[in-house]
Order: C-alpha cells, then sequence, then structure tokens
C-alpha cells in the first residue's frame, strides 16, 4: 500500500528553503561589493 503523503512537512520544508533564500539574499544585499564573491556589479561599467 502507498504511504500517505505527509503535505505537513512538504510545506515546511518549502517555508524553510525560503527562508534561507531570502536570508542569503538580504546578507548579501548588506555586504559591501569588495567583500561579495564575484565581486560583479551589473549595470555600472568598469572604470579604467
Amino acid at each position: 500500500m502507498p504511504q500517505k503523503p505527509n503535505y505537513d512537512f512538504e510545506r515546511k520544508e518549502r517555508e524553510r528553503l525560503k527562508a534561507l533564500k531570502k536570508a542569503a539574499r538580504a546578507d548579501a544585499k548588506t555586504k559591501p561589493v569588495e567583500d561579495r564573491p564575484d565581486g560583479d556589479t551589473p549595470g555600472l561599467a568598469e572604470r579604467d
């Protein structure tokens, strides 16, 4: 007999992953450009 789906667990897992992504975006937003691993600033031309 197949198992009954655990909708509550799936919902909590989606919410947990969404919170992790949201925290990562907020953290990246507060970091200065120099500390970001890619160092890329979209929309700005490089000055040589």
